[in-house]
């Protein structure tokens, strides 16, 4: 059959040039259509041309069946085509339940993403978003040709989309949302910032010593994904800090297209970090490349559920229930030391994990965020194990402010990865870290500077990233540990797990 039509097709071509003038636009109609169905006398019939009077030019039967013969195989390969968009798929959450009705934030969040989503629709051929259609050559005859030839800039005529606003209103929801609705042919990935950042700093490892490394990843990147979506964008680190304005430029003279959702707005990114000076041409090269839009609702639909009702144990003397809840979990296996590999760069290193078995790993606390690892570790475990138990999670302070920057990395990979926690701690999610706070909010509770403020009480810790961070990271504590989440978790790895409940002061589902 597929030399059949492609026989079809060469024929179809010869007589094109025949016809040339007044022909239709036969590349167009195959476009629109995404599928060729050609019946076997449809072969035979393009050496017969006939003349249609009405439209005055010649036309095949071959290409009259084209226009009316949809099977149900033809039907089934233009589901792809857009159609609907996120408005509509929104529309039939909230009809169904699934969705709370009335946020007008949301709302007008979701006409953001429907009018990108008509923009993308409209320039799909100029956006270069068919896979196929941009897989003509493979991806490694046009990376090495762009490498030959210096390329002309081709920015997308689509601005992205820059979502920000508080913890739990619905940002990475509604931008999934859009992700699903988008035709499966296009070129795009979702990724959480952590991780996207992780897979820069391993391919830049893997082109030491070229002249502009940064193009070569950008190339690569749009190569395969034109609609770029990250999920959480939050600077921390001086060394995304200092590549991201010069990576972002690369992907948005190759046509990429930004959809992201943060806590920051764009001027508060790595508010206070050090030489942002350096870094304040991203936020410029952002600004040119993406709307911004606050999503300035208050709700925090994370604390909507059963809140409180997971496996979070508060206090040491809970050490012994959350052992025996490991143990009904892993059955008859045996725990024991395992490894995990985690991808760095050109290296490959291991992490240590004390106990580990079906699937469910056991870490004391300093093993995980007292130590120097970080996200690649965090998703190497995750891809290893989808349940993680933590003993002795400690109030934030100055005094283990590192460590509470790996814990918030720690949440939002496994909060990423959809895993399930469960952990002994010092207190209540919101009281760990009552001692972390932004600089506005050190100033209001006492007009004196920050710095005497900390010589107050010295295990104050005043971090803008930090203290933006804590919101989200108390908030996502609060869903794991909700019997929404935990019975989605059960409902996907089929491991119910009981309450034991043995009169501490313990959530319990």
């Amino acid at each position: 059959m597929r030399a059949a039509v492609a026989r079809s097709l060469r024929q179809l071509r010869r007589l094109a040039r025949h016809h040339a003038e007044g022909r239709a636009p036969i590349n167009r109609l195959t476009r629109q259509q995404n599928v060729l169905i050609l019946r076997g006398s449809a072969s035979r019939s393009l050496c017969t041309v006939r003349h249609d009077d009405e439209h005055g030019r010649f036309v095949s039967p071959a290409v009259e069946s084209l226009r009316n013969m949809f099977s149900t195989a033809a039907a089934d390969s233009i589901k792809d085509v857009p159609r609907g968009g996120p408005m509509v798929e929104y529309e039939k959450r909230i009809a169904s339940g699934d969705l709370v009705d009335g946020d007008s934030f949301q709302v007008d969040t979701i006409q953001q993403l429907q009018r990108l989503y008509e923009d993308l629709v409209e320039n799909e051929e100029a956006c270069q978003l068919d896979r196929y259609q941009s897989s003509e050559k493979s991806g490694r005859r046009r990376w090495l040709w762009s490498r030959l030839i210096a390329q002309p800039s081709t920015q997308s005529p689509v601005k992205g989309l820059y979502l920000y606003g508080g913890v739990g209103t619905g940002k990475t929801m509604l931008m999934d949302l859009f992700y699903e609705q988008l035709p499966a042919n296009w070129r795009k990935k979702r990724i959480h910032f952590h991780d996207f950042m992780l897979n820069v700093h391993s391919r830049l490892q893997m082109h030491k010593g070229v002249s502009d490394p940064l193009d070569m990843v950008a190339a690569e990147i749009s190569d395969e994904a034109i609609i770029l979506c990250l999920d959480e964008f939050m600077v921390t680190d001086v060394a995304d800090a200092m590549i991201l304005n010069r990576l972002f430029r690369h992907l948005f003279s190759k046509g990429v297209v930004l959809v992201s959702t943060s806590n920051r707005a764009p001027d508060q990114l790595y508010e206070g970090g050090l030489q942002r000076n350096l870094f304040l041409p991203f936020i410029d090269t952002l600004k040119e490349r993406c709307i911004s839009h606050p999503i300035g609702s208050a709700v925090d639909y994370r604390q909507l559920g059963s809140a409180g009702e997971g496996f979070y144990f508060i206090g040491s003397e809970c050490s012994t229930v959350l052992k025996q809840k490991f143990q009904s979990l892993i059955g008859d296996e045996e725990p024991t030391p395992q490894t995990v590999e985690v991808v760095m760069g050109r290296h490959l290193e291991v992490l240590e994990v004390p106990l580990g078995a079906n699937g469910c790993a056991y870490f004391q606390f300093e093993d995980l965020c007292d130590r120097p690892i970080g996200a690649a570790d965090y998703f190497g475990l995750f891809k290893k194990f989808h349940t993680l138990a933590v003993e002795g999670v400690p109030k934030f302070g100055y005094h283990n402010r590192t460590a509470a920057y790996r814990f918030v990395t720690l949440v939002d990979v496994m909060y990423e990865n959809k895993g399930r926690l469960l952990c002994t701690a010092e207190a209540e999610p919101i009281e760990l870290f009552e001692n972390v706070v932004t600089v506005a909010e050190a100033q209001k509770s006492s007009p004196r500077s920050s710095r005497s403020q900390k010589s107050d009480d010295p295990d104050l810790c005043v971090d803008n990233e930090l203290g933006f961070a804590k919101d989200r990271t108390i908030s996502r504590l609060t869903e794991l540990n909700s019997r929404e989440y935990l019975e989605d978790f059960e409902a996907k790895w089929q491991h119910p797990l009981h309450a034991v409940d043995n009169g501490g002061d313990v959530v319990l589902a």
